[in-house]
This record gives C-alpha cells, structure tokens and sequence, in this order.
C-alpha cells in the first residue's frame, strides 16, 4: 500500500519564532485530530529546521523536510546548505525540482539529477517536483514536458535507490494562482507517471511510489482531488501557513 503523504511547503515565509509556533499548533492538532497512516512532512525555511525537528520527535507520522539543497558536500559555496547539513538538523525530506527553483534561479534537470544523488546519499527523502507551464499545457505537450523531466531528472537512479522517491506533480499554471487543476486532469497526469514509471522500472514499483498533487489545494478541493486512484496526497502552499486548513486537508484521509 503506497504511503500517503500531505506535505507542507512554507516557502519564503515566517520568522522563526511564527514557524515555531505554527508548527507547534500543527503537532498538537495533528495528536488529537488525526486518525490513520498519513504521514505529515513540514518543508521549512532553513532557520526553522532544528527546532522544528525537535518538537517532532515523540510524535508518530510528523516530519520535517528542507525546501532545497546544493548538491556539493561542503567547501566555498557562500549561501548554499549541503544534504548533509540539513541531515544533521534531524530533517528527513527535501523538496526538488520545484516550478519556483526551476523558473527564478535557472535549476535545469541536469542540475536536479546532482540535487536527488546528494540528498539520497544522506539519507534524506527527495519530493520531486514535476509539472508543466500554462504555455505546455495549451499546447498539449504537458506528457512530453513530464516526462522529459522524469527521464533527465531522476530516471538515472537504480530501482532500490528509486524506492526513496516521492514524486509531486505541480500543474505551475495553477500555483498561486487561484486555479486548480480539476481533479480528472489531476488524475489523468498522475496515472501517466504512474504508466511512465512501469514502462521504466516495473509495475510493482510503479505502484509502489507515492505521487502529490501540487497546485492551490485546499480544505474544500482535497476530498475530491484526494479520491482519485493515483493522488496519494498533497504538496501544500498557502493552506500550510494555517494550522486549521492543513490539519483539515491531512483529516481527508481519515
């Protein structure tokens, strides 16, 4: 049975002392409210991680995950945060690829592929960040884009190595957007990851990996995204930053 997972991405936001206490709220609503296997995974800024990590611990299905790293193991690299580093703050997951990291600081699949080697070097756990621009969609090449960054992104990793993968489809028209994907094109593009993944690997580890739904999902549009066969969850944004609206997107699954 695949994991399923709502992560939350806090972006750019937060001092720490709010991420602290959001996260706090979150643990605490997370103990009383949820009932099931869902795993919870917080992505914060950098500066949140340790502390965050700690009020983790002694709290089944909480995690905590970095927005990114560089794939160096250390040296002169001003302003860049190693796996290993984030490892040590008692994180667990990191998000890569994502249509923000990918359109304002230039990280090409190439660049990505190093990202996911260092992070499972150190034993972290990659969100993949996959998905294509309103432009790709219009056009109809969003399955050529897909798997494009499927295949020069991660498709290098061996079937063990891929077994430490989650996958997150973000349709990046519908990122801060307001808009949605419907849940049937949701679908349509999580079972196309999921047949691209059996035509590269096999079916069993096809059906093995945990694919999210990245794209304005909220408390109101989770149930219906969430029912879908291949949705195993969500990547969340905006909804993250309050506690309310995420433990009730997490409850879905209840």
């Amino acid at each position: 049975m695949r994991n399923k997972i709502v992560a939350g991405n806090w972006k750019m936001n937060l001092d720490h002392q709010q991420g602290v206490s959001l996260f706090s709220e979150i643990v605490n609503m997370v103990k009383d409210e949820v009932i099931g296997h869902q795993q919870v995974v917080i992505c914060s800024p950098f500066i949140h991680l340790h502390s965050i990590a700690q009020l983790a611990k002694g709290t089944p299905g909480v995690a905590v995950g970095a927005q990114n790293i560089y794939f160096e193991e250390a040296g002169a690299y001003t302003g860049e945060i190693s796996a290993a580093q984030v490892k040590s703050t008692g994180a667990t997951h990191v998000i890569l690829g994502h249509s923000e990291r990918r359109a304002y600081f230039g990280e090409d699949d190439y660049v990505l592929s190093k990202k996911v080697d260092a992070a499972l070097k150190h034993g972290l756990i990659p969100i993949f960040c996959i998905g294509e621009t309103r432009e790709e969609r219009e056009s109809g090449r969003y399955f050529e884009v897909i798997n494009e960054q499927l295949k020069k992104g991660i498709f290098h990793l061996s079937n063990e190595a891929f077994e430490n993968v989650v996958l997150a489809y973000e349709p990046v028209w519908a990122i801060g957007t307001g808009l949605t994907a419907s849940p049937e094109q949701a679908q349509e593009v999580h079972a196309f990851i999921r047949n691209t993944l059996a035509e590269q690997y096999n079916q069993d580890l096809a059906d093995g990996t945990t694919i999210l739904y990245g794209g304005s999902c909220n408390p109101k549009n989770a149930p219906d995204l969430f029912s879908q066969p291949d949705i195993d969850g969500g990547l969340i944004g905006g909804a993250s930053l309050k506690s309310r609206d995420f433990v009730d997107i997490v409850k879905v699954f209840n």
